[in-house]
């Protein structure tokens, strides 16, 4: 899950992180008594949403005027905003974050991230603060400093200092930069953080060490133990489509393509996308439907795929483990005679109760292509999207 940086940066706060002081605004109106509370001569109107880039989509102005900040909140609110992250469709704009300027002297990178392979926290740093960290990563890859924490000891004194000398910052501000990092860590584990980055971390004109952004996304297996986080959700920057799925308990993740795919397993969705490419096709969404689908959800996960305008074919991929053949080979006639597909409908089914699911399928009366591996499923799907 993520959320907003005037979000982040409360949190952030709670954990004695400094950051600029700033009011969410939800109209121009909301902008200008921000402003007027701030005090100040400069003020900064940033777009939020859920995506980066915002700056140079012209999502973040400077004012230096109350009359500025009313006109930046007029432009920005409602603006549908393109970002290398929202892809050219953008993303509207409802809500803004008015904060006072600051006196920016240098712009750094510090980030927070599950490392995989180690099972651990892993702590990002770089002198190339304000840039995307993969353009750093392929462009300066020895920029980046990091430091694997270790969850008994936290971060500790040595390596916060050791770090913070690596990306330049003088001996002056160490001793800031260790209880930031320090509580960012804090921050991170104690709210199930996946990841938590600060781009630009700042040293300002007196000395002081500043998030200026804020970005976090979260374990949404661990919101069951965060309602303060969950609560914090804006269902405004996802995919309504998304936000239905997950009524039903559905992973699903709307694409660009015209084959729909229901599959049980992630990484059998994975792998059935990726045969559909092969064939020359394009998924148009994943969608995992899990090792305990039911006929209801079967049926929703229908309902889904065919809000798609550009659906012209459905894969249904199901490898019976946990989940046998049978009981999805049921769920799928229920749901096909309760939506009235109007797509091909192409289905493979393997193990558990297979011949009894292939039974089921065949006296259904139904259209539905079989297939007997994966590779044929695929071709036959993506043939039938093409109207062969």
């Amino acid at each position: 899950m993520n959320i907003h940086e005037y979000q982040g940066k409360e949190i952030l706060r709670k954990f004695g992180v400094t950051t600029p002081r700033g009011f969410p605004c939800f109209s121009a109106d909301d902008a200008v008594q921000a402003a007027q509370k701030l005090g100040g001569k400069v003020w900064v109107v940033k777009a939020q949403i859920h995506a980066g880039g915002r700056g140079k989509g012209g999502g973040v102005k400077l004012a230096r005027s109350i009359d500025e900040v009313r006109e930046h909140a007029s432009n920005i609110l409602g603006m549908t905003l393109v970002t290398h992250q929202t892809g050219p469709e953008g993303r509207m704009v409802k809500r803004l974050l008015v904060e006072e300027g600051a006196d920016i002297q240098r712009e750094l990178y510090v980030g927070m991230v599950v490392d995989r392979s180690s099972q651990r926290v892993a702590l990002m740093a770089s002198s190339e603060g304000g840039m995307d960290i993969e353009e750093v990563a392929e462009h300066a890859p020895e920029k980046i400093h990091t430091v694997i924490i270790d969850p008994v000891t936290g971060l500790k004194d040595g390596e916060a200092d050791d770090i913070a000398r690596k990306i330049g910052m003088p001996e002056k501000v160490i001793p800031q930069a260790r209880t930031f990092m320090q509580s960012l860590y804090q921050a991170f584990d104690e709210c199930d953080a996946s990841l938590a980055e600060i781009n630009p971390l700042i040293m300002t004109g007196d000395d002081r060490v500043m998030a200026l952004d804020a970005k976090f996304n979260f374990d949404s297996n661990a919101l069951y133990r965060q309602p303060q986080i969950a609560a914090l959700r804006d269902l405004d920057e996802e995919d309504p489509a998304e936000i239905e799925a997950s009524k039903f308990d559905l992973a699903y993740i709307s694409l660009d393509g015209n084959i729909g795919c229901l599959v049980n397993g992630a990484g059998l969705a994975m792998a059935t996308m990726d045969a559909i490419k092969l064939y020359g096709g394009s998924p148009a969404n994943f969608l995992d439907v899990g090792g305990g689908a039911t006929t209801e959800k079967v049926t929703e996960a229908f309902k889904l795929m065919l809000k798609n305008l550009n659906l012209e074919v459905i894969l249904v991929n199901i490898f019976g483990g946990i989940m046998q053949c049978d009981v999805i080979a049921t769920g799928v006639v229920a749901a096909v005679r309760q939506v009235d597909l109007n797509v091909p409908l192409v289905v493979r089914m393997k193990g558990t109760n297979e011949d009894l699911g292939r039974k089921i399928l065949a006296e259904s009366g139904l259209p539905i292509i079989t297939a007997n591996n994966m590779a044929e499923a695929a071709e036959k799907a993506v043939s039938a999207a093409r109207g062969k």
